[in-house]
């Protein structure tokens, strides 16, 4: 049938994922850090994605596609809560982004476990280090390996110094919160100074997916060809294979 229904322009999308949460009925979801209409006959095209985006890459179109089925979209969602009520015993529904939802972590028997840690040092090798404050061009960019990184990662991974920082210069942002596209400054940096390799440290949380995609812009429009590799850290501090 004909009708109206949305429409994902995945070169605006900075990969957010506010889209994902807004749509209630499960029809979008983050892939390769980009949003994307999985699920057409579970779009009810009202648009409830639309005013979230911030790039303005959602919009609506007339054409052919399925129609939508509510009947579907109430069983995805009581197979979803069931997951959740089974699975998720310390996550607590907060709403909005799905990165933000509430998550204790029980680390009493891993710190009686662990023995007395050495004195950690800082291996942070130049400031600022915030992707929104740092030069497109200093000093010490000249023959560097670039860490960048999601601004909770540091909090979430106890080694994120030794494993990550040591030896990089560090980049640090959040695009949610900056509400920033950080892939034209990070294209200069790449562009204009000798890079020697790019790591890219990121959340397991769908915002994130805009740190990361920004990078891979970033890489891809400097015109050089850079080692680089993506890193995933779970919300409970882990690194995801």
């Amino acid at each position: 049938m004909v009708r109206q229904i949305i429409h994902i322009n995945e070169e605006k999308c900075n990969g957010c994922g506010l889209c994902a949460s807004a749509c209630h009925e499960g029809a979008i979801e983050m892939v390769n850090g980009k949003a994307k209409l999985v699920r057409e006959n579970f779009c009810d095209g009202f648009g409830d994605c639309l005013p979230g985006c911030p790039t303005g890459a959602i919009t609506f179109e007339t054409r052919e596609a399925p129609e939508y089925d509510e009947a579907a979209v109430k069983a995805s969602k009581e197979r979803k809560a069931e997951d959740k009520a089974m699975n998720e015993t310390h996550v607590h529904p907060a709403g909005g982004c799905p990165g933000s939802q509430m998550m204790r972590f029980d680390r009493k028997d891993e710190i009686a476990a662990t023995a007395q840690p050495a004195i950690s040092v800082s291996r942070l090798n130049q400031w600022p280090c915030q992707i929104k404050l740092v030069p497109v061009q200093a000093p010490f960019f000249d023959g560097a390996k670039l860490l960048i990184a999601a601004d909770c990662t540091a909090y979430a991974y106890a080694r994120m110094h030794e494993d990550f920082m040591k030896g990089k210069i560090t980049l640090i942002g959040c695009p949610k919160l900056d509400d920033v596209d950080y892939s034209e400054k990070l294209t200069a940096i790449i562009r204009d100074n000798d890079i020697k390799a790019v790591t890219i440290v990121r959340m397991e949380v769908p915002c994130c997916g805009g740190l990361q995609s920004a990078a891979e812009t970033a890489l891809k429009n400097s015109g050089k060809f850079i080692p680089w590799q993506v890193v995933t850290i779970s919300r409970d501090g882990n690194i995801l294979e």
